[in-house]
């Protein structure tokens, strides 16, 4: 049985989700007591545990509701019949944008933290965000290509290699705590030698 068929919805489903996600990006999942949950999202105990039977329930619909709310966004924003260099920078920036958030470090140090006893969080927050983005990048490297503005055998690798190459030099800073946010110009720097390194291997 999956996580998904152990919630159910109703009348305050969502009211329960906001109220957890601000608790959770407060105190973390271990510090977050069901307590503050209810009190936060303004109903009972047992209402919120008629939706979620479990805490860890819970946050996985929280993060797994951010990384579609991002992934839908940067969906709605991708113009299949742009050329290369403009839709790839769109996707840079949603995709830093996201994972540079507060909320995208504090979900992702959770799943790191949570790994091990629940590995479901990371794979459900991989499936509802990152994965949705992976197959509409390489939705539309295979429109480029067959307009003949790329040149790629493998698509799943080249969009792989491309979401690596806009975490260069930030992304271990971020992890390894030796920074918490970034200047524009510093993203900039890094989305523009992407984009050059990613044409220089691949563009027609």
């Amino acid at each position: 049985m999956t996580a998904e068929t152990l919630v159910r919805k109703g009348r305050k489903f969502d009211q329960v989700v906001a109220g957890a996600q601000e608790v959770f990006l407060r105190d973390g999942f271990e510090g977050a007591s069901v307590d503050d949950i209810a009190r936060q999202a303004g109903v009972s105990k047992a209402t919120l545990y008629s939706y979620f039977p479990d805490k860890r329930l819970l946050f996985m619909e929280v993060a797994s509701a951010q990384c579609r709310r991002q992934a839908d966004e940067a969906l709605m924003t991708m113009d299949l019949s742009q050329p290369p260099r403009i839709v790839l920078r769109q996707v840079a920036q949603t995709f830093l944008g996201f994972i540079f958030s507060d909320m995208g470090q504090r979900i992702f140090r959770i799943c790191v933290a949570e790994s091990d006893r629940f590995p479901e969080l990371g794979r459900q927050f991989y499936e509802s965000g990152p994965m949705t983005m992976r197959r509409a990048l390489v939705g539309y490297l295979t429109a480029a290509r067959a307009r003949g503005e790329i040149a790629a055998d493998d698509l799943d690798l080249a969009a792989d290699q491309f979401a690596e190459l806009c975490k260069a030099d930030l992304w271990p800073k971020l992890i390894f705590g030796l920074r918490d946010s970034f200047a524009e110009a510093e993203i900039a720097r890094v989305i523009d030698g992407a984009l050059d390194t990613f044409m220089a291997r691949y563009g027609r």
